[in-house]
């Protein structure tokens, strides 16, 4: 083999780490022999550093490099081993040996040293002491830092050491954008979104994900029309950002225009796409048209079978999620992970299959080694409460190999509620670390289910002394490519009137038809009429008025009086199950 082709082996990213040692003894038995090529010897020594056993890189050094005097570019390799192992003792003597070597002048390579003990963890220790040592810093050097600093959410100092930078690179912006979004502060994100003086691809992606990522959608999909209008061209990861968005706000045209745009545009439909898509035609509750992407994708992997599992477990389609499921067992060239398993049992607690879910955690899970997670524990306790098998739910608790999480304990609180167990419900309260409104809520409403007026006036005198208010229910559509956010009880909606009138008109129609609105819950001690009209505008209905629908925890298909779910959202339900008419809600719960 030519010297040419071997070089073109090492770089190839595609040759594996056996392979890597074929070709090492292939240089060793060519003559001359290695030691004699210092280029050959750091050609390999990059191989190395690139492999997924980069450990491979320092033994290579130590015993066929002994003869040869590093260049900087032997550190920089071995350098890129340490930032994959991310072992400080190990960077600690690579850094020695530069420092003794007489390589500390060359700022590449002291900015490979500095980002290895950013990733690290090490920048309020080794990484800020070597910064302010180093003799030559550059921007590189900074936007370093700033990352470290952002990474461990310091973003005080990391905009000081902004302010510092003399000429900022788009890079150096943008790592501030992420940095403050990353750290829930998206509207400093913005602010220094907007005062870049220049902005590449990237910078858009970095402010619209954090859009997406700090739960603000629709200020995602605005951001990505203004990109468009100054003819930005968005990329894969763009694409995916904004499918993300249209998922959590149920904005069906923008996806479907989102699907055109990657058609029309020649982008390929991989597993990463077709994961994005099927996401959000199943967040959009548009089950045909995500289970359309998914046969015509030619790769699939666990992301997107796991996409199609969860997504139709969120619509209800109990059946059709265990059938997918063993179709994925049966297909082989995919594993079931945790992530699989959370939509089974989430089908199973949504459609009451109780034994089904029984022989998926107890025997299924441990079939494939899947080790438990809270979401697994949360599903299986809200099964059997919500079938009134608490005793069962709280052994699953008492069990469990990692502490409940308050999500665990809501599902016990439901099942107490539903089946009226008040002594369980109160020591369920007792046992929260720090109970939210919508903990408190759900007891209250269990007191008031057994007209226990007192005990109801206790729970709010609670939420008062402890500064707990109940967070208003906020539900959202779209009509036209436009977002209408409801509030339970908000008049701001210019349409509000006629939305009024249309909830009269529905809910003349459904009484007529025997519908008795479920007043029980309600948290005050009123009378039946202000119950029922304090029910007529939850942010829900409001919404209904304008058709369509959508809450936090699933959706809702109904066809001749009877509901998806089974009755899994109580509330719901009772709203239209004794209509005659076929109704699609789609709930939108912030």
């Amino acid at each position: 083999m030519s010297r040419s082709n071997l070089i073109k082996l090492l770089q190839s990213p595609s040759t594996n780490t056996k392979q890597l040692k074929q070709l090492h003894a292939q240089l060793l038995l060519k003559t001359p022999p290695l030691k004699s090529s210092f280029y050959l010897c750091n050609s390999m020594l990059l191989a190395y550093a690139n492999s997924t056993n980069p450990t491979d890189a320092f033994s290579f050094f130590i015993t066929q490099m002994h003869e040869h005097v590093p260049n900087k570019f032997t550190f920089q390799f071995l350098l890129k081993a340490c930032s994959k192992l991310r072992r400080v003792p190990v960077i600690a003597q690579v850094h020695l040996m530069v420092f003794k070597l007489g390589f500390s002048g060359f700022s590449s390579v002291m900015n490979s040293v500095l980002h290895c003990y950013v990733l690290c963890g090490r920048i309020r220790e080794e990484g800020k002491v070597l910064f302010d040592e180093m003799p030559d810093r550059d921007v590189v050097s900074y936007n370093c830092l700033i990352n470290g600093y952002a990474e461990v959410g310091d973003m005080s100092s990391a905009f000081q050491l902004f302010k510092k930078v003399e000429c900022p690179s788009v890079v150096t912006w943008t790592a501030m954008v992420v940095g403050f979004c990353s750290n829930g502060d998206v509207m400093s994100g913005k602010r220094v979104f907007e005062e870049m003086p220049e902005r590449d691809l990237v910078s858009w992606n970095a402010m619209i994900s954090g859009y997406v990522k700090n739960r603000v959608p629709v200020e995602a999909l605005q951001l990505f029309c203004q990109m468009q209008a100054e003819n930005f061209k968005p990329n894969r990861v763009t694409i995916s950002t904004i499918l993300s968005a249209c998922a959590s706000l149920g904005a069906l045209d923008t996806g479907k225009w989102i699907h055109v745009f990657i058609k029309k545009n020649g982008f390929l439909l991989d597993s990463f796409l077709g994961c994005a898509l099927i996401d959000m035609y199943l967040k959009c509750g548009v089950v045909e048209l995500a289970l359309e992407v998914f046969r015509h994708l030619k790769e699939k992997n666990t992301c997107t079978w796991n996409a199609l599992v969860n997504g139709l477990a969120l619509n209800g389609h109990v059946k059709q999620v265990l059938d997918v499921f063993n179709e994925m067992r049966i297909d082989r060239s995919v594993r079931p992970d945790e992530v699989t398993f959370v939509g089974v049992l989430l089908a199973c607690s949504h459609g009451g299959f109780i034994e089904e879910g029984r022989k998926h955690f107890y025997s299924t899970m441990k079939e494939y080694g899947i080790t438990f997670m809270l979401e697994h524990y949360a599903c299986m306790v809200d099964l059997l409460a919500r079938g009134g098998m608490l005793e069962e739910a709280q052994d699953i608790i008492k069990g469990m190999h990692i502490a409940p999480d308050m999500v665990v304990w809501r599902a016990l609180l439901g099942g107490c509620r539903i089946h009226k167990n008040v002594e369980l419900a109160e020591q369920i309260i007792s046992n929260m670390e720090t109970p939210g409104s919508g903990d408190y809520v759900l007891l209250s409403n269990l007191y008031s289910s057994l007209r226990r007026w007192e005990d109801v006036e206790k729970v709010r005198d609670i939420m008062k002394e402890k500064g707990i208010e109940k967070m208003p229910g906020c539900s959202s559509i779209q009509i036209d490519n436009m977002i209408h956010e409801f509030i339970s009880g908000d008049k701001s909606h210019p349409r509000y009137v006629v939305i009024c009138e249309k909830l009269a008109v529905v809910e003349k129609r459904i009484n007529a038809d025997g519908y008795k609105a479920e007043t029980s819950v309600i948290l005050y001690d009123i009378d039946e009429e202000e119950k029922e009209q304090s029910l007529g505008h939850h942010s829900e209905k409001l919404a209904i008025g304008e058709i369509v629908v959508r809450d936090r925890i699933r959706f809702h298909d109904f066809k001749d009086g009877a509901c998806s779910c089974n009755d899994y959202c109580l509330e719901v339900s009772s709203l239209v199950s004794n209509s005659p008419n076929n109704l699609r809600i789609q709930f939108l719960k912030a």
